[in-house]
């Protein structure tokens, strides 16, 4: 009984952490409009994020746990990489592109992480892409494109620069769900993603230092950096941290689709981006692609089973 559980609640966290990753990049463009500039407020946001998580796991370690952190130097040279190359990177240049592009604009660039994660799991398995995959990277490519309003606007004045960082952004992104799904899954969610931050808080500080030095700082660049460590690195890495390895990259990317819907409510509420027919019917698109991948672990189990059996 408990087992069966497992996958419903890695399916939830990982939603929910998609969701709160998608509320990003309103906040940040708010942040920009308070005066604060790319550098800065990506410094905070990690910087933030990683103290989230240390305390958390301070919090949590004076009860007893079933968990363990990484107990070999390769474990945490995979850690400490996933958190370069899957949360640093994802977060230089995916602020780089909404400093540079509308905020539903560099959403979309940063969704074609999904597909880029199937490819590469099909890849690694030597094998093509399940029908329920296809189906379900359709239904979110087709409502990506209409979620954004792509069909509606005029794209002759894009920042190829910001662009460029967006599509950076995907394919580093993708890598944390490939990757993420390597790892084994009882080490501890909340010590694995503060591994990660560090790792991350690390690459920042080297690749931003003679900047950040020159930056100044207040109040206000910390109150954003609060909401955008707890938004953009300490709750969804949990999130994904606990749920990917166990649905592994290919389905945890798909059910990553949360994302759009919850960054597009977030720019009508928050910016003030129109909301148009066209947008709610690919977000009621998505869902569908997000329903589609939640039957993967249902059909794996009974796979699994059946193997057992035989």
């Amino acid at each position: 009984m408990d087992e069966s559980r497992k996958p419903v609640l890695a399916i939830v966290l990982v939603l929910a952490g998609a969701a709160s990753y998608g509320l990003l990049a309103a906040v940040f463009k708010l942040a920009l409009r308070d005066g604060w500039g790319v550098n800065g407020l990506t410094f905070m946001q990690v910087l933030t994020g990683t103290a989230m998580l240390w305390a958390l796991l301070a919090v949590v370690r004076r009860r007893k746990s079933s968990y363990s952190l990484a107990a070999t130097w390769r474990a945490w040279a995979k850690l400490a990489a996933i958190g370069v190359v899957g949360m640093s990177l994802t977060t230089i240049f995916y602020n780089e592109a909404l400093s540079r592009l509308d905020a539903s604009l560099g959403i979309v660039l940063l969704f074609q992480f999904t597909w880029i994660t199937i490819l590469l799991e099909s890849i690694r398995e030597r094998r093509r892409p399940k029908r329920s995959e296809q189906a379900a990277v359709l239904f979110i490519v087709l409502g990506t494109v209409l979620a954004v309003g792509l069909l509606e606007q005029d794209l002759s004045g894009l920042d190829g620069l910001g662009v460029f960082f967006g599509l950076l952004s995907a394919f580093t992104y993708s890598l944390f769900f490939f990757f993420s799904g390597r790892l084994p899954e009882n080490l501890d969610p909340i010590a694995k993603s503060a591994v990660m931050s560090t790792a991350s808080l690390a690459f920042v500080l080297l690749a931003h230092l003679p900047v950040l030095t020159a930056e100044h700082y207040g109040y206000s660049l910390l109150g954003w950096g609060l909401l955008l460590g707890f938004l953009g690195t300490a709750f969804p890495f949990i999130c994904f941290n606990y749920g990917i390895p166990r649905l592994g990259g290919g389905l945890a990317a798909l059910l990553g689709s949360m994302e759009l819907p919850a960054a597009v409510a977030a720019a009508y509420l928050l910016l003030g981006e129109p909301l148009t027919a066209w947008q709610g019917l690919g977000v009621v698109l998505i869902l569908a692609g997000i329903m589609a991948a939640q039957r993967k672990p249902r059909q794996a189990a009974d796979g699994k089973e059946g193997e057992s059996q035989h």
